[in-house]
């Protein structure tokens, strides 16, 4: 069996903010082909853990080690550019080892005699540095981003991270760091990450939200829980699996410490006080003991039985609603669509698709061309918005949410009180008292979302909600969802949040054209798969006329060259060879060390364009050799 050697090893690694304690005395390592996921709710401390592995936060105690001589790449949740730098250079410039050696060949270049110049081309042929900026432009490109000389500073966010997420796979780390890889991606992103990270990266740390990802890219889980850190050797389904062993087991041996702890506090109550100093070691165990008794595991046991208000039958109607934004951006042409009462509805498309507008339409913020919605009397809408919401960060938490209602009728004389919500969605009554300042990111938007939901809405609008909340809170919301009493549309790119919670797909194919599908995410993309299965097989068939086609006869007879083909590869021939001496040439010239500083660049430029003009006439000459011998 083959030993791993570990690239990063952590030791009794412990950091407090203030009086908070984020994590206490954690020690785990990551192996030369571990791929780890990180789990832990918002406000855990997971992104303040990822900053110090990467030097950017210090920390109270432990050893932090890492394998001597190897490569580190970290993707920020919020990553910072310079605001005049193009996207092509923010690349160059941040392509550790290799921007280093880009910019030791050009300063060569402009010293005279070129000092060194031997040596840099072998390293540049050695680190495929002639081809950097088009394997750039290919995963800038899969992350649409296309704008290659646009200036970062007119990026969005989401923009600016998915810069951010191609910088650090060109560096090809030996171990790669990832905090939310998967936030400001559509579904076809995420899926080519998926194959990317498998297909490519070495090594891999990464803390993510989205379950399908997580259990298909990773091989081990780390839990950062109660100051803790428990790791599985496992998929995350596994991870599941065995948490709630230890759930079980956690809770069992509370159970069993509070009913010895009420005999010892019996006890210690009937004690006499002149025979205390008789019996010191037990009351120093029932002190440890009453520690034990006192813990508590935030899991829930009961669902959350909120119903909204009541909603009639008519909800909403899309009459033959037009949107375009100039004559290049249509969003929607001519689109009908009748809502049914407590649907649960998923939007999903590509980014720029106009999935976001389509809501905006709904709620009156975006007025259509033409056409128009319908919306019923009674609906009362909910909308979390994929920018978030801006709170007085002075404002205690409690207090942002009583903003909107102290208590939300339940019916039958029952109400649930801020306070209530707030515990559920894993804010304790402690930390309702703390100020907002004091709230991470994620805590924030899990913040924002019960303000949404302290309005009693019947018709719920999410855009992207699954955008930093944690795996618990994801839980909590599916089974929110799974039990409201209303309709519900949301945006998200989390397939397996939109599986859990949607019956009903709208998908924004760009260019105004939208498909309706009857299932969640997974069943549609088990039925487009069939459909261009489908699709593949009837090109061939449409060729055929009667029980034998020429396309039939024509197939199962050896392809021959045609004379075009067969002057094109004597053509190719003599190309290739007199370009294999150009370079032979080349080569020899750029080894002379004679060559004057104007001639040298200039071949140094010709060289990896002829190599791939080289290259892809060779490709064409073995195509056209193989059909030659059928």
């Amino acid at each position: 069996m083959a030993k791993h050697i570990p690239l990063l090893d952590v030791q009794h690694l412990t950091k407090s903010i203030g009086d908070l304690l984020l994590f206490d005395d954690i020690s785990f390592s990551v192996a030369d082909t571990g791929r780890v996921g990180l789990i832990a709710r918002n406000g855990a401390g997971k992104s303040t853990l990822l900053n110090i592995l990467t030097g950017r936060e210090d920390y109270d105690a432990g050893d932090i080690v890492y394998r001597n001589g190897i490569r580190v790449g970290y993707l920020e949740q919020a990553p910072a550019f310079d605001p005049e730098q193009s996207v092509i250079d923010a690349c160059f410039s941040r392509a550790g080892d290799l921007s280093e050696l880009i910019s030791r060949y050009e300063v060569c270049m402009k010293t005279p005699g070129t000092p060194g110049l031997d040596d840099l081309l072998v390293e540049m042929d050695l680190h495929k540095a002639w081809d950097f900026e088009l394997r750039a432009k290919q995963i800038l490109t899969k992350l649409d981003i296309s704008e290659y000389d646009k200036p970062m500073g007119q990026l969005s966010g989401g923009q600016k991270k998915r810069v951010a997420l191609a910088n650090v796979l060109l560096s090809e780390p030996d171990l790669l760091i990832m905090d939310e890889p998967t936030n400001h991606l559509d579904l076809g992103m995420t899926e080519w990450l998926e194959n990317y990270l498998q297909q490519h990266v070495k090594a891999l740390l990464m803390v993510t939200h989205d379950r399908y990802f997580l259990n298909r890219v990773c091989s081990d889980i780390l839990e950062l829980d109660e100051q803790g850190m428990f790791a599985y050797h496992g998929s995350y389904e596994y991870y599941l699996e065995k948490r709630e062993e230890r759930m079980t087991a956690t809770n069992a041996s509370i159970a069993r410490a509070k009913n010895l702890y009420r005999k010892e506090l019996d006890w210690m109550r009937r004690m006499p006080c002149a025979r205390g100093h008789k019996a010191r070691y037990r009351q120093e165990a029932f002190y440890e003991l009453e520690k034990q008794a006192q813990r508590r595991m935030e899991e829930r046991t009961a669902r959350l039985e909120v119903k909204s208000g009541y909603i009639g039958s008519k909800i909403f109607e899309a009459e033959y609603v037009s949107k375009s934004f100039g004559e290049d951006k249509v969003i929607l042409k001519d689109f009908y669509y009748n809502f049914s009462r407590y649907e649960k509805m998923g939007i999903v498309g590509n980014n720029g698709t106009g999935k976001s507008t389509f809501l905006k339409l709904l709620l009156g913020e975006v007025r259509p061309d033409s056409g128009r919605f319908v919306v019923g009397e009674t609906v009362r809408f909910g909308y979390y918005a994929q920018e978030g919401f801006e709170f007085d960060k002075e404002m205690k938490v409690i207090d942002a949410v009583r903003r909107t209602a102290e208590t939300i009728d339940l019916g039958g004389g029952r109400k649930l009180t801020a306070s209530q919500l707030l515990t559920h969605f894993l804010f304790p009554p402690a930390r309702q008292q703390d100020y907002i300042y004091k709230l991470s990111g994620g805590e924030r938007r899990r913040l924002y979302l019960c303000t949404v939901l302290m309005t009693n809405p019947n018709f719920l609008i999410l855009d992207e909600p699954t955008n930093d909340l944690d795996i618990a809170t994801l839980q909590i919301l599916e089974e929110y969802l799974a039990d409201f009493r209303g309709c519900v549309i949301i945006v998200s790119h989390d397939r397996y949040f939109m599986d859990k919670v949607v019956d009903h797909l709208l998908v924004f194919k760009g260019n105004g054209v939208v498909e309706d599908f009857p299932g969640n995410y997974t069943q549609y993309r088990e039925w487009e798969e069939a459909r261009q299965a489908e699709e593949k097989k009837e090109k061939p068939a449409a060729a055929t006329v009667g029980d034998c086609s020429r396309a039939e006869r024509a197939a199962s007879r050896p392809r021959k060259l045609t004379f075009k083909e067969k002057r094109e590869l004597e053509t190719l021939e003599a190309e290739i060879e007199a370009l294999e001496a150009e370079k032979k040439d080349l080569e020899e010239a750029l080894c002379s060390g004679r060559l004057p500083v104007e001639e040298l660049t200039e071949k140094s430029i010709r060289l990896p364009r002829l190599q791939r003009e080289l290259d892809e006439k060779s490709e064409r000459w073995l195509e056209l050799s193989m059909i030659g011998e059928a």
